[in-house]
């Protein structure tokens, strides 16, 4: 004879089959995906696109492509509105100075001083980026977060980059990270949000096709490698995973994922490098100045003084 159960027995297992079924939603959206990567092979199939396509990628046009796509940013802590606003005003000016040149694709700086950007800024298609969330760290309570995001967005924020929280992620708290994200993905609305992975403290690149995945299935219409305040920024082994990731997503949804890498690209061919595993594994369909974005403020002036054939301190 089956033993009876108990009304608290049956309450407690279906609280527990509850449980379980929620903490492994995102367990079961990785489950689509094949997380385990190998890392020889990623480095062997980035040495062979350095040697056979990048050397096509180098020139004029692909740098003037690669220009409209930097977000010029400055996230110092000596930033003063002064210096913002100087900046601004050389967005504004550069239309008239190089005009067979395409401006940039957004000035990228803290929450402050979004305000005197919005008022500032004349320049058509030039995007407002915030980083918000409590950059670079995420380490604050959500109430902080969402007020920061959302009056970033009243003051005239038309991008916002957060930073995935990664300790939750280390600690395999996919839920909590997830929900953290969507809920500042519900403040953005419309307002495209960028996901920085923070790819250097990840321990490895399994690791960074699992944050992928889960920060886009939590909201992000962007992910990014880095904040820039970290060991390390955006590698082309960090960038070829988030790509594959993408690419996946795109095929197992259908919805298109812009990548934005930042922090540690340093010459015009680090960016060529970067734009090559971009065409090479997502395609033409990504080539555009709003899917690929690069975070950066030295990169500017190497571009410019590599098109013109001379040196050129604008920025």
């Amino acid at each position: 004879m089956a033993e009876k159960k108990s009304i608290k027995d049956i309450v407690m297992n279906d609280i527990d089959e509850k449980k379980i079924k929620e903490e492994s939603k995102y367990e079961q959206a990785l489950a689509k995906y094949n997380t385990n990567v190998d890392e020889k092979e990623v480095a062997e199939a980035i040495k062979k696109l350095i040697i056979e396509k990048v050397p096509e990628n180098d020139n004029v046009e692909v740098k003037k492509f690669l220009l409209g796509s930097v977000e010029l940013t400055s996230l110092s802590t000596t930033d003063t509105e002064e210096k913002i606003l100087a900046m601004t005003e050389k967005v504004n000016q550069f239309a008239n100075d190089y005009p067979n040149l395409p401006h940039v694709a957004a000035i990228c700086a803290y929450p402050v001083f979004t305000e005197l950007i919005s008022d500032s800024l004349e320049v058509d298609g030039v995007e407002i980026t915030n980083v918000t969330g409590n950059f670079p760290s995420s380490q604050s309570r959500m109430e902080v977060k969402i007020a920061e995001t959302s009056l970033s967005i009243q003051d005239g924020a038309t991008n916002i980059d957060i930073v995935m929280p990664v300790g939750k992620f280390l600690s395999e708290d996919y839920e909590g990270m997830c929900d953290d994200m969507q809920e500042l993905k519900d403040v953005c609305g419309e307002v495209p949000m960028k996901v920085i992975l923070e790819t250097c403290c990840l321990g490895n690149l399994s690791n960074v096709k699992k944050a992928a995945i889960l920060s886009m299935y939590a909201g992000a219409d962007y992910i990014k490698t880095s904040t820039g305040k970290e060991k390390a920024g955006a590698t082309p082994e960090g960038v070829y995973v988030m790509c594959q990731a993408i690419k996946e997503y795109y095929e197992q949804t259908g919805i298109q994922i812009g990548i934005k890498p930042a922090g540690g690209i340093n010459s015009t061919m680090d960016a060529i490098i970067l734009y090559t595993i971009v065409k090479e594994v997502l395609g033409e369909k990504w080539l555009t100045n709003y899917w690929l974005r690069l975070g950066t403020s030295r990169l500017t002036n190497l571009l410019i003084s590599e098109i013109e054939g001379q040196e050129i301190k604008y920025f």
